[in-house]
């Protein structure tokens, strides 16, 4: 029996591993850098069909429904106003059983860590060297070494495996901005309300059946480079509320008072799209690409790559990276287009942008094209 390696326990890796499972056709190990997953972690996610699709065929379908929400729309605010401009109706786009879907992230990952031994997890431990020869020979920072015919690397936009598989520096770009997290209390919503402001947007969604809310902002933020890789400087309590008391100033809906939890961090995506010369060496998730957190398509996708490449391997095929290039080119456009739409701040070109959201919300054909390509591929 062959065996797999999967560097990274996050959601991209995880999928892969309970295909794995499913299917026992591999052996495999998970190797994570950190001493434990974080199973308490109350942040949301959003999951369109298409991953819902393949959830639910390793099966997400029996999860109890009191731990997930079904939104049916999302709805565009004002930030200033509040008012609304327009809504998509998500629920055209499911089918079956399988619904657009808003949960923790934990949920989640509780989930997909039911199915996997234990033994087949090691912890605190990252890829220090790689050798190929008719094996692949990988060396740990716990100076485990053991030989494996593939390898799935799913350790995140910071991917120490992706620099030493290129034996060079790979370093993600600063998106020029930051995000704020948290949780909201007090909200009267049954579905994804996304607020447009000059310069930020903000979202908020329930995360379950019991009326917890998630509530993530991006802000366009100039930083200097010693402030974007100081951990300490977005964990203060100051900047935190900076970030707070400037959403607040900028939006007529009372936050100051319902978020909790908040979390900030910088944003990074990735420049450019690179693939190893071994066909037997798979990226997936951030480690391969990342997104403008915009068009909430990141654990989606992470999800739809590691199904692929458990396709590519099992059919021995040589096009994972071809069919993710033209994938990633379409998010990406998408994200990147609704980042910029989002954050327009002259009045005219607000105005403008509002009359083409009212009527592009409502054209079948348009967003058959924008959100149907790829939530139902």
């Amino acid at each position: 029996m062959k065996k797999i390696a999967i560097i990274g326990g996050g959601i991209s890796g995880l999928y892969f591993a309970n295909l794995l499972e499913k299917y026992q056709k591999y052996e495999y190990k998970i190797f994570e850098k950190k001493s434990h997953f974080e199973l308490d972690d109350g942040y949301g996610i959003q999951l369109s069909v298409n991953s819902i699709k393949l959830l639910n065929a390793i099966g997400f379908k029996n999860i109890e429904v009191n731990q997930i929400y079904f939104p049916k729309k999302v709805n565009f605010y004002d930030a200033k106003s509040c008012k609304k401009i327009s809504d998509i109706d998500i629920s055209k786009f499911n089918y079956e059983n399988n619904h657009y879907t808003t949960l923790k992230r934990s949920t989640l990952l509780n989930f997909l860590l039911k199915n996997i031994p234990t033994n087949n997890i090691i912890h605190n431990c990252e890829l220090d060297n790689i050798i190929y020869e008719d094996k692949i020979s990988l060396s740990f920072s716990n100076n485990h070494t053991e030989q494996f015919d593939y390898l799935l690397v799913s350790d995140g936009i910071f991917s120490k495996s992706k620099s030493v598989i290129f034996q060079e520096k790979t370093s993600p770009k600063f998106f020029n901005s930051v995000a704020l997290r948290g949780s909201v209390k007090n909200i009267e919503s049954s579905d994804i309300s996304l607020y447009l402001g000059s310069n930020f947007h903000f979202v908020i969604y329930p995360i379950n059946q019991n009326k917890e809310f998630n509530f993530i902002s991006i802000i366009r933020k100039n930083l200097k480079k010693e402030q974007i890789i100081d951990k300490n400087y977005f964990e203060n309590n100051k900047f935190l509320q900076s970030l707070i008391n400037e959403i607040s100033s900028k939006t007529s809906l009372n936050l100051k008072d319902k978020i909790e939890n908040t979390k900030s961090f910088p944003i990074f995506i990735s420049d450019k799209f690179k693939k190893p010369e071994k066909r037997n060496i798979f990226f997936s998730g951030d480690a391969l690409y990342a997104f403008p957190p915009s068009f909430a398509q990141g654990a989606s996708q992470s999800i739809e790559a590691s199904k692929e490449v458990y396709e590519e391997i099992e059919n021995n095929t040589n096009n994972y990276y071809q069919k993710r290039y033209e994938k990633i080119k379409s998010v990406n456009s998408r994200s990147i287009l609704n980042h910029f739409v989002f954050h327009l701040s002259n009045p005219l070109t607000v105005f403008t942008r509002n009359i083409f959201l009212k009527y592009l919300t409502r054209n079948k054909s348009f967003m058959e094209n924008y959100l149907g390509k790829i939530y139902k591929s």
